[in-house]
C-alpha cells in the first residue's frame, strides 16, 4: 500500500507478517490513526494525541553505541553509552516486534541543502507518529520514492519495553544511535520529539566533519536578504520569534551553517502551544486549526472537541507539529545567506539578565559555551517548575562531539562573515519566576526588530556591573525601565543578591572549560564573563 521503495524492509532485517503501509498521504495517515484509536480529530481538523506517561524527552534514557568507527570522537562525559552487544540484543527484539505488527514506513529527507542531504527512513508501529515525521521532515518528490535508499533508519516501537535487568538500561525507555550500523532505536516512549531529536543528534555528528556548523536555532530572513539566527533551548522563544510576519521563516529549530549560508534541517515546525495567543502569535495559532496538524497532549472539550490551549491537563509541554508551508511567509526551499545577526535566547528564571545586549566576540563565545537558560516545565520528564540550567552550545543533550568542536566552528564563521551576536532574555522581569512576570512578547519582538534594523547600533548603553553586558537606554516600542532589569524590581537589594547568585553559577559552570586553553583565548573569554 502506498508508494513503496525497491529497497524493501527485508534489507533492514524485517520479515513483515502484517500490512505494511508505505509513504501514505497525510489524509490517509489521519484515517488510520483514528481507526486505530491513536488520536481524535478536533473541531477544526487537527489530530490530537496523548503521549503519556512520556510528555517530554527522556535525556537520561538516550544512549550512543560505543563502537570503533565513532568511539574516539564521542563526548562520552555527557553521552550515555551502550555496548554493541546491548544494542544488538535490543535491535533483534525491535525487528521481531515490528515484524509482527502493522507498520507504517516513511521516507524523508533531512537538510534543505542538497549537498548535505540525509535520507532517513522511519519504520513505525503508529500512524500518527508517521504523520508527525511527514510534517517535520523534508518531503521528497514522488519520483524519488521508488528508488529511495536510506542513509539512516529509525525503528520506532513505542509500545515495546526494554528490560532493564536484562538490557542493563536505566528504564524501559531506550533511545539509542548506532553510527556504524546507521540505525536508531526508539523504544518505550510515544513522545514524538525523540524522532526529530535523534536525527538532529546524527547531523550534529556528521556535519561538523564536513565543515558545517550544526545549530539548535531558528532562522528567518528579511526583505533585504539579511538572515538572522535564534539560538536557544526549548521554551526560550525560537519558534515564536522566528515566525515573524515581517520576515520570511527559514525554520524554527534546527539548522546548518555551511559554505553557502544557512539551511534548515527540517521541513516543518514543532511549536509549544500552551497559552498560545492568536494576537501575539497569529501565524502559529492558525496552524492549530489546520487539517493534518498533529497536537500533542493538548486539552480539548470532550463534547465540542474545541481546543483548550490554556489548560495544562497533562503537561505544560503541549506541542503542534505542522509542515513549514502552513506558515504563510515560509521560505521554500528553506535556505538563506550567511547570517548578519545572531540572537542567543535565554529564559532567565532569576529575572536579572538584561532583555537585550550587544555582545563582543569574547562574550559571544563565553555565552555560547555556557548556554544558560531555565529548563522549563514539561520539556523533560520530572521538570515541574523553571530551573536554572547550563546547556552548552544551547543544545548539550544533542551534541555527540565535544562542545569545543561546535564553538570553534561558530567562532570562525562569526569572524569570517562579521556577524553580530545579541543576548536576549525572554524570561522574567521584575522578580524571579513565581514573583516577576514573563517578558512580554511584544517587547521582545520590538527589541529584536530594533537590533536587526540597526537601530540599537546608535543608542547609548549602560554597562551591567555584574554581568558586564551593555544595556541600551532606549528602544522603540519598549518602556525605558524594562531595559535595565534592576529598575523593574521593587526590592533593589533582592535584585543584587539574586544577580550575584546567578553570576556565581555562571563562574562555577565555566570551570569545566578552563582546560581548553589551546583552542580559545581563555583569558579574554573569562574577562567577558560575569564578575562575582
Amino acid at each position: 500500500m502506498g508508494l513503496a521503495s525497491s529497497y524493501g524492509l527485508e534489507k533492514h532485517g524485517l520479515r513483515p507478517t502484517q500490512t505494511v503501509h508505505w509513504n501514505l498521504s497525510p489524509a490517509e495517515l489521519v484515517e488510520h490513526a483514528v481507526r486505530r484509536g491513536e488520536g481524535q480529530l478536533t473541531q477544526d481538523g487537527p489530530l490530537v494525541v496523548i503521549t503519556k506517561p512520556h510528555t517530554g524527552r527522556s535525556p537520561n534514557d538516550k544512549y550512543l553505541v560505543r563502537e570503533a568507527s565513532s568511539e574516539q570522537d564521542i563526548w562520552w562525559a555527557k553521552n550515555g553509552e551502550l555496548s554493541e552487544a546491548q544494542f544488538d540484543a535490543l535491535h533483534r527484539r525491535a525487528l521481531a516486534y515490528l515484524s509482527e505488527r502493522e507498520v507504517f514506513v516513511r521516507d524523508v529527507y533531512a537538510c534543505a541543502e542538497p549537498s548535505n542531504r540525509l535520507r532517513v527512513r522511519l519504520i513505525d508501529e503508529m500512524a500518527w507518529t508517521n504523520l508527525f515525521a511527514n510534517n517535520l521532515f523534508i518531503r521528497p518528490p514522488v519520483e524519488d520514492l521508488p528508488d529511495f535508499q536510506p542513509d539512516f533508519t529509525i525503528l520506532h516501537a513505542p509500545e515495546l519495553k526494554a528490560a532493564p535487568a536484562l538490557d542493563k538500561t536505566r528504564t524501559e525507555t531506550v533511545i539509542t544511535i548506532n553510527f556504524a550500523k546507521k540505525v536508531i532505536l526508539i523504544i518505550g516512549t510515544r513522545y514524538a520529539g525523540e524522532i526529530k531529536k535523534s536525527i538532529f543528534t546524527v547531523l550534529n555528528y556528521l556535519l561538523p566533519k564536513q565543515g558545517v556548523l550544526a545549530m539548535h536555532c531558528s532562522a528567518n530572513i528579511g526583505e533585504n536578504g539579511d538572515t538572522a539566527l535564534f539560538f536557544g533551548l526549548s521554551g526560550t522563544g525560537k519558534t515564536t520569534l522566528s515566525a515573524d510576519p515581517k520576515r520570511g521563516l527559514i525554520g524554527d529549530d534546527e539548522h546548518g551553517w555551511g559554505d553557502h549560508g544557512v539551511f534548515n534541517f527540517e521541513g516543518g515546525c514543532y511549536a509549544k502551544v500552551i497559552k498560545l495567543s492568536p494576537t501575539a502569535e497569529p501565524e502559529i495559532y492558525a496552524t492549530t486549526k489546520r487539517f493534518t496538524t498533529v497536537l500533542e497532549n493538548v486539552a480539548i472539550d470532550p463534547i465540542t472537541r474545541s481546543l483548550l490551549l490554556d489548560l495544562e491537563t497533562l503537561t505544560e509541554n503541549t506541542r503542534a507539529a505542522y509542515p513549514i508551508d502552513f506558515i504563510a511567509n515560509a521560505v521554500i526551499p528553506s535556505v538563506g545567506g550567511h547570517p548578519k545577526n545572531v540572537m542567543f535566547l535565554t529564559a532567565d528564571a532569576f529575572g536579572v539578565l538584561p532583555p537585550i545586549s550587544k555582545l563582543t566576540s569574547a562574550q559571544a563565545m563565553y555565552h555560547f559555551l555556557s548556554g544558560y537558560t531555565a529548563r522549563l516545565a514539561g520539556t523533560e520528564r520530572g521538570v515541574t517548575e523553571p530551573q536554572a540550567t547550563f546547556s552548552t552550545c544551547f543544545g548539550a543533550p544533542f551534541l555527540p562531539l565535544h562542545p569545543t568542536v561546535y564553538a570553534k566552528l561558530l567562532g570562525d564563521k562569526l569572524a569570517q562573515h562579521q556577524t553580530q551576536v545579541w543576548f536576549v532574555n525572554t524570561g522574567w522581569s521584575g522578580g524571579p519566576a513565581g514573583v516577576g512576570q514573563r517578558m512580554k512578547i511584544a517587547y521582545t519582538r520590538a527589541m529584536v526588530h530594533a537590533a536587526l534594523n540597526g537601530e540599537l547600533d546608535v543608542v547609548p548603553t549602560e554597562l551591567d556591573p555584574i554581568f558586564g553586558l551593555p544595556m541600551p537606554v532606549a528602544c522603540p516600542g519598549v518602556p525605558d525601565e524594562v531595559l535595565n532589569p534592576r529598575n523593574t524590581w521593587a526590592d533593589k537589594e533582592a535584585y543584587d543578591r539574586k544577580a550575584r547568585e546567578l553570576a556565581a553559577l555562571f563562574v562555577k559552570n565555566f570551570e569545566q572549560f578552563l582546560v581548553i586553553q589551546d583552542t580559545f583565548d581563555m583569558q579574554a573569554m573569562l574577562a567577558a564573563g560575569p564578575k562575582v
